[in-house]
């Protein structure tokens, strides 16, 4: 017994070790994209800077949904994982775009301290609002979106929907600096937006969420490219559309509490043809009921 229970202990423990150590090794991944990205940038390999933001943001994906499912999240992950997004999604992002367009003038690397900024401050707040909780949003745009919508710009200005189209005519390198100053405010902002939906097929949100990433597979398997820059700007065009909708609807005139007491009344035989408070009705009544208790009263007498 002493032999089999011993064993069993000690093949258990191991596994029980890797299953914590693995949430953690792909954060470290994470970490690793990160830094190789900026290293390739400074050589001017932009194109291979934009992909190791995506490999990283493979695998920040993946830390967080193992670690849930084996249930081996800890404070220490998320902390650690907050510290590598900063890098991997805040600073190595801004400095792509720093060494791809902003280094040819002296004060245009503040765009790149103010993105960085905003990215650590999402983070924190993040944190303190809603790490460990269950979510079907975001408040304010996730920091791996605004770093992957960064990073993949040079993937979709090398693309022929790029050069010969109208959009290649635009002044992208000025806009640029406005996209990152956008896509920071929009990190530390309050517009909501939509979590990774569940998959699955029991329910249409599941089903939705399933197509979702089966349409996000197929892009990015046979159009990196041409699909990320695209995808991600309608992502982050989705939340400004909605947060506006949402706010517009919430205007609305809506039917007070003194309309439904109204139909109430109406309902009960009480005229509400003037516009008497509520409590002076309850007054009223009371007053008309201990009236007629006083006639009663009366001809008892």
């Amino acid at each position: 017994m002493s032999e089999q229970g011993t064993s069993a202990g000690n093949t258990g423990r191991p596994r029980r070790r890797a299953v914590v150590v693995l949430p953690n090794g792909l954060t470290l991944a994470n970490l690793f994209f990160g830094v190789f990205a900026i290293v390739s940038a400074s050589r001017g390999d932009f194109d291979g800077a934009a992909r190791y933001i995506v490999f990283g943001a493979v695998a920040d994906t993946l830390d967080g949904r193992i670690a849930r499912a084996t249930k081996t999240g800890s404070k220490f992950g998320s902390e650690l994982d907050s510290l590598v997004d900063a890098i991997s999604f805040g600073l190595a992002p801004a400095l792509i775009m720093y060494f791809a367009v902003l280094n040819n003038t002296g004060w245009d690397w503040i765009f790149c301290f103010l993105f960085t900024a905003a990215a650590v401050v999402r983070l924190a707040r993040f944190n303190v609002e809603q790490a460990g909780r269950a979510k079907t949003h975001f408040t304010g745009l996730p920091s791996p979106a605004a770093g992957l919508t960064l990073a993949t710009y040079y993937w979709f200005s090398q693309t022929p929907l790029y050069t010969e189209t109208m959009i290649g005519g635009l002044p992208w390198h000025q806009m640029l600096r406005w996209v990152m100053l956008g896509l920071g405010m929009l990190m530390i902002s309050n517009v909501q937006y939509a979590a990774v939906p569940t998959v699955g097929l029991k329910s249409l949100r599941g089903v939705l969420g399933l197509l979702l990433v089966i349409g996000t597979l197929v892009g990015v398997i046979f159009l990196p490219k041409q699909f990320f820059f695209p995808a991600l700007m309608c992502y982050v065009l989705y939340g400004i559309g909605r947060t506006v909708l949402l706010g517009l609807l919430d205007r609305l005139p809506a039917q007070s509490d003194d309309d439904d007491d109204d139909v109430a009344l109406v309902a009960d035989g009480v005229s509400v043809s003037s516009p008497t408070p509520l409590r002076r009705r309850d007054s009223q009544r009371r007053d008309s009921r201990s009236d007629s208790g006083r006639r009663s009263d009366r001809k008892d007498s």
